[in-house]
């Protein structure tokens, strides 16, 4: 009895400690503060840690400091899918921002040539200091306000000293929309007496959570291939800045305590400097000494790595900076029981203000040595780019030059120089055409950030990876690419490419399927009403060859007329950015165009399951293809309604990666019912193993037992993890006759793997159109005892089922969002799938 009387007043205490949290517990003390400088009580109403921030009050807090502090200067650049300001505050001392252009514009010319003139002891550092890219993990924002006040606020010598000698780029919140999504959810379940018991549903939002962005993107995974407005914008302010520290505060798990980088050793990225680790180090230093100062558990060089440069933390790493990575065990709500007694938010609140002075402290310490390391990052990388002489790479496609287009803007928008060809040439039997490749020299400032995006790397010093082993760009967006001495003509502005039609016919138009925008063309001819066919077998007219997949509009007995159907191509081509060419005539060498093997095509009304036991990342990255990309649209079903969803209004349904048995026996029933009159199904990763075990799809899985030889128990996470395709790239060989492989122009394909699913090929050799080759790995890890199931195996299937169709892809053919390269097999599962 007197032990659950210890309990309740130990609870009490800190439920009331929670309620009575004042804003000295996170400011240093013995520092006076000016009286004119708003608290950001006084502004949002309730004190830092007291309640979740929502982003409108941290976005009003932030503008009313810029406006009492002249240290401060903020701006929005730009907003998100749900149309929120990504805000950017420069802080530091008022004579700085009195001359913040030229501060910048010299630090920008320690990474250039002649840079030897800049004396380091007489400039400042720059900081970019970055909170809750996962809405989720909302210390790290919250924590923006205590730590954004004491920088408007803080007076004496010690903060003078910081802000002379700083230019701090403060990012409050860079998930706008997963902050607001969860900071709703958290206040929403809050109660007055605080309740720390983990099963309260405080601490367990619902689907899709608040982690994610607006299309439910991992906005951490971004950094490189900047696809989403919020990515665009700070690295944006990124290169325009060139900081030397950039710090990324996330949480982890509720019975974790707090990491700093570095990481694991074994796991950096060969590209990355040994100097950059070791600064990283003696940064760490100074996080250590400030978390003992109040007592706070923490750990390092565990866990984490820095090997994907797509992260926030390990971006800067090949770009001259130094990445720090931030993890707080998180309380989720307000109040949580933990492994390490009660959590309490403002407590993890603390711990991530603490770290926010610690690197600044670093920082000023630090400064001529960091400063430094950036001079000298670009020195090294100018004489590496030197050795390579005249060697660039090219890269583009013959047959698409939307694709070509969308890396070209991804590097352009890293600063690296691209050069158009001065005509058409073949390299290796690859035809690269003027308009549709890009030429990037090795020689340029940029030239480590290049090979990064280029790196093809098979062999590791670690088996484990936190994030994926491979990204190499060119194979991402199925490119034709290699190294080359060819030397073009330098581009300043790139634009995309014009769509077009040739002229009004009376007969018939034809467009090729190789653009990456033709589904957004033929979903807008066919939601017109508008009658087409696709022709499965190529053919030659007019003095044109046309492919597999060629989509062919007759001008007669169409609901518009004849001008008015011209007109309406036009602008079809011109928004999609394709070539639509009139013919006078069907009659072809090859299928004529009245010939049967061209298949009437029908408006698809497309439907994506979503909700609990969906992987919200894959469903998400599905709408944003349909939404964003091809501007289709897409009806979300949740799973909790499934039972009452009317099923027969849809052409084709999309399951995406699923846990467990999301899906109840009355809704399996009612798919496949749907499916046998008429319906395409649609499966994607583990979800192929649902289609097999409900009996939707009959394949055999390619399976072998791992058995520990010799293993330790210390060693038992690493064997286990060793086994893990967490993302590689490997290559298939593809029948560029099948429906699902129409606008493919190569007879390989690149494909990203990150799944351990191995379909044994179909007895039928025309029923296997994707299978991997018997040396498939292109790029990144795979065990070799995964490689040896991965060889021939398929990574697609189809069957009938009644009058309908049942798809399964092993694997995610829209991985987030820049894997351009396999969106169109999605959306030939779409259109395609009645002659597959």
């Amino acid at each position: 009895m007197k032990k659950i009387t210890f309990l309740v007043i130990v609870f009490t205490q800190f439920i009331s400690g929670q309620n009575d949290i004042t804003l000295d517990y996170y400011l240093p003390q013995n520092v006076s503060y000016n009286a004119n400088i708003p608290t950001p009580k006084e502004i949002i109403g309730h004190e830092v840690g007291e309640w979740h921030v929502t982003h409108d009050k941290l976005v009003t807090y932030m503008k009313k400091l810029a406006e009492a502090s002249p240290r401060i200067s903020i701006e929005n650049r730009g907003t998100t899918y749900e149309g929120r300001p990504i805000l950017l505050l420069t802080v530091t001392s008022e004579k700085n921002q009195a001359n913040i252009e030229q501060i910048r514009q010299d630090h920008i010319r320690l990474t250039e040539n002649n840079s030897n003139a800049l004396n380091t002891d007489n400039m400042p550092i720059v900081v970019y200091q970055g909170f809750s890219i996962h809405g989720n993990e909302p210390s790290g924002s919250n924590a923006a306000l205590a730590a954004a006040y004491y920088l408007a606020a803080a007076e004496g010598n010690e903060i003078d000293n910081l802000l002379n000698n700083t230019i701090i780029l403060f990012d409050p919140s860079f998930n706008p929309d997963g902050l607001q999504r969860f900071a709703y959810w958290a206040n929403s379940n809050r109660s007055h007496v605080l309740n720390p018991d983990p099963n309260d549903r405080e601490y367990d939002e619902v689907w899709p959570g608040g982690r994610t962005n607006h299309y439910w993107f991992d906005l951490n995974r971004d950094w490189l291939p900047i696809q989403l407005p919020e990515s665009q914008a700070r690295i944006e302010s990124f290169h325009h800045w060139m900081p030397n520290i950039l710090t990324d505060h996330h949480e982890m798990g509720t019975n974790s305590t707090f990491f700093f980088q570095p990481g694991e050793p074994s796991r950096v990225n060969p590209l990355t400097p040994k100097m950059n680790q070791q600064l990283t180090k003696e940064i760490a230093k100074y996080h250590a000494k400030a978390l003992d100062k109040i007592g706070s558990l923490y750990y390092s060089e565990e866990d984490y790595d820095d090997f994907y440069y797509g992260k926030g933390s390990t971006f800067p790493d090949i770009n001259g900076s130094i990445g720090i990575l931030f993890e707080q065990g998180s309380s989720r709500g307000h109040l949580q029981e933990s492994e390490n007694g009660i959590l309490t938010f403002p407590f993890t609140i603390r711990n991530q203000f603490t770290t926010v002075l610690s690197t600044l402290e670093a920082a000023k310490n630090l400064r001529v040595d960091i400063l430094n390391y950036q001079r000298d990052f670009y020195t090294n990388a100018r004489s590496e780019a030197s050795k390579t002489k005249n060697k660039a790479y090219i890269f583009g496609d013959e047959k698409d030059a939307t694709k070509a287009y969308q890396l070209a803007k991804i590097m352009k928008s890293h600063l690296i120089d691209l050069y158009e060809p001065t005509g058409d040439i073949t390299i290796n039997g690859k035809d690269y055409k003027k308009e549709n490749s890009y030429i990037v020299p090795k020689n340029q400032k940029n030239h480590r950030l290049i090979e990064a995006m280029f790196d093809i790397r098979t062999k590791f010093e670690d088996s484990l990876f936190y994030d994926i082993s491979a990204w190499t760009f060119p194979y991402a967006f199925n490119l034709d690419f290699t190294e080359t001495t060819t030397t073009g003509n330098k581009i300043d502005h790139l634009s995309i490419k014009k769509g077009s039609i040739n002229k009004e016919s009376s007969y018939a138009y034809l467009f090729e399927w190789h653009e990456y925008y033709t589904p957004k063309a033929l979903n807008m001819i066919l939601s017109k009403g508008i009658r087409a066919k696709v022709g499965k077998t190529p053919f030659f007219v007019e003095g044109k060859d046309y492919d597999y997949g060629t989509i062919m509009i007759p001008v007669q007995n169409q609901k518009l007329n004849k001008t008015a159907l011209y007109n309406f191509l036009k602008k079809t081509a011109d928004v999609s950015h394709i070539d639509i060419t009139a013919v006078s005539t069907g009659l072809t060498t090859g299928i004529d165009l009245g010939s049967n093997d061209f298949e009437a095509l029908k408006n698809q009304k497309v439907a994506l399951i979503v909700g609990n036991g969906i992987t919200s990342y894959d469903a998400g990255e599905i709408w944003h293809l349909f939404d964003q990309q091809y501007n289709m649209q897409i009806s979300k079903l949740d799973t909790d309604n499934l039972n009452r969803t009317d099923l027969d209004r849809y052409t084709a349904i999309i399951l995406p990666n699923m846990r467990g048995n999301a899906l109840s026996s009355s809704i399996i029933n009612n798919l496949k019912e749907w499916v046998r009159n008429g319906g395409t199904l649609i499966g994607f990763r583990n979800t192929v193993n649902w289609l097999k075990n409900n009996d939707l799809l009959k394949i055999n899985l390619k399976e072998k037992e791992m058995t520990a030889r010799n293993i330790s128990f210390e060693q038992k996470e690493s064997f286990s993890g060793a086994q893990v395709t967490g993302g590689a790239i490997f290559e298939a060989r593809i029948d560029r006759s099948h429906p699902i492989n129409f606008g493919y122009k190569n007879k390989t394909l690149p494909m990203f793997r990150n799944t351990n699913i191995y379909i044994e090929p179909n007895e039928q050799s025309y029923n296997n159109p994707i299978q991997y080759t018997p040396k498939p790995l292109l790029s990144g890890y795979i065990s070799e005892e995964n490689l040896e199931l991965l060889k021939g195996s398929v990574p697609f299937q189809v069957q009938r089922l009644g009058r309908g169709r049942v798809i399964g892809f092993t694997d995610n053919t829209n991985f987030r969002a820049f894997w351009y390269g396999t969106n169109k097999l999605l959306m030939n599962a779409v259109f395609f799938s009645k002659i597959m």
